[in-house]
């Protein structure tokens, strides 16, 4: 069976050095966004790229630094996502965030 709805995708673009009370901030926004009950999310770890300072960083240098780029995706409903903002806010320091409308297709047995 497939279900369809719309719904927002939530994309935010930090680093995988930047951290909250010690701890990985992707970790943070992950297990926040779970305990919102928000549909999903899934990190993603670049192997290159560069903010806004056009410094290139990438895996090939010997001295990352831990400096690689991160991308965290979270996609629910319109709703959800903006009560979630808030969150995203109290986190976010620094980074990027961009949200798109989005058609979820969800394939279920």
């Amino acid at each position: 069976m497939i279900r369809e709805r719309e719904g927002t995708l939530l994309r935010m673009f930090i680093g995988d050095a930047d951290r909250h009370e010690g701890r990985p901030l992707y970790r943070v926004i992950v297990e926040r966004a779970r305990a919102a009950g928000l549909a999903g999310a899934t990190v993603l770890h670049g192997p290159m790229g560069f903010g806004r300072h056009a410094r290139v960083h990438t895996a090939k240098l010997a001295d990352v630094e831990g400096h690689l780029p991160v991308v965290i995706e979270i996609v629910d409903g319109e709703a959800a996502i903006d009560g979630f903002m808030a969150e995203v806010d109290s986190l976010l320091g620094k980074g990027l965030v961009t949200l798109e409308k989005v058609r979820i297709v969800s394939f279920e047995t």
